[in-house]
């Protein structure tokens, strides 16, 4: 049994998160180490996090819906390949030790920093298209997968891929990225559910915190475009890069 300043401050972390996903994903990297801290297990702290990033997250793709940032029926075909690639992801976590992820994750992260960091196409200005919706779909299916299997810096990936291969401005590339991390968790939520794996009363307080920290990000998002998230997802990229290359080869 948890005690009460737990979820106290539990609900504060998921505010900073939530803040920090709605605007450049990657707020699970500190949300993990917390829950752990909890004493809760590591597939629980998985299946936890999920919970609360989903009510967190549905905030932040309300806010990007409604002002016109992305249309939901020309997505359904990417919806629907994130939700099976996460859907496999918590299965497979579910079977397998995730410590072989130690190194490629901060390989992608570092990926994503140098990408943001160098290309001059990380603006809200629309570019040339490398990949066709449908092309982008095993893509997003892929970082699905990688969500549900593991998750922290899952929408720096989305939000990546698409300004790269879908020649998306930065903030609608975000505003998509939010639909694509809902439909993963509410995938991955589904999952860990059926196996056991969520402790349903601290995800819950955790998201109303999460809930308020993607509110109040998504609008900061959306007034201040790429000035703010270029220089968020950069930080955070790099940050966690740092992070967990110094706990792999410090382990």
């Amino acid at each position: 049994m948890l005690e009460p300043s737990t979820y106290l401050i539990m609900a504060l972390i998921g505010v900073l998160t939530g803040f920090i996903d709605s605007i450049a994903g990657g707020g699970g990297l500190i949300m993990m180490p917390a829950l752990l801290m909890t004493g809760i297990t590591p597939i629980q702290a998985l299946g936890t996090n999920k919970l609360q990033s989903m009510f967190g997250t549905s905030i932040a793709t309300a806010n990007y819906y409604r002002k016109g940032l992305f249309d939901i029926r020309p997505s359904l075909g990417k919806v629907a390949l994130v939700f099976v690639g996460a859907s496999a992801g918590v299965l497979a976590v579910q079977q397998l030790k995730p410590g072989m992820l130690g190194l490629i994750i901060p390989v992608l992260l570092m990926a994503s920093a140098a990408y943001v960091l160098l290309s001059p196409r990380m603006t809200d200005e629309d570019a040339h298209v490398r990949l066709s919706a449908r092309a982008y779909g095993p893509v997003g299916g892929a970082i699905g997968f990688y969500d549900g299997f593991f998750g922290p810096g899952t929408g720096s990936f989305f939000s990546t891929s698409l300004v790269a291969l879908r020649g998306m401005g930065l903030t609608r590339a975000t505003a998509l990225t939010k639909l694509l991390n809902l439909t993963s968790n509410v995938a991955s939520v589904l999952f860990f559910a059926i196996g056991g794996k969520i402790v349903w009363t601290l995800g819950f307080a955790i998201a109303g915190g999460a809930m308020i920290g993607n509110y109040l990000g998504s609008h900061t998002a959306m007034k201040f475009g790429a000035k703010v998230i270029r220089p968020l997802l950069v930080t955070l990229s790099l940050g966690l890069t740092a992070k967990l290359l110094w706990q792999y080869f410090s382990a």
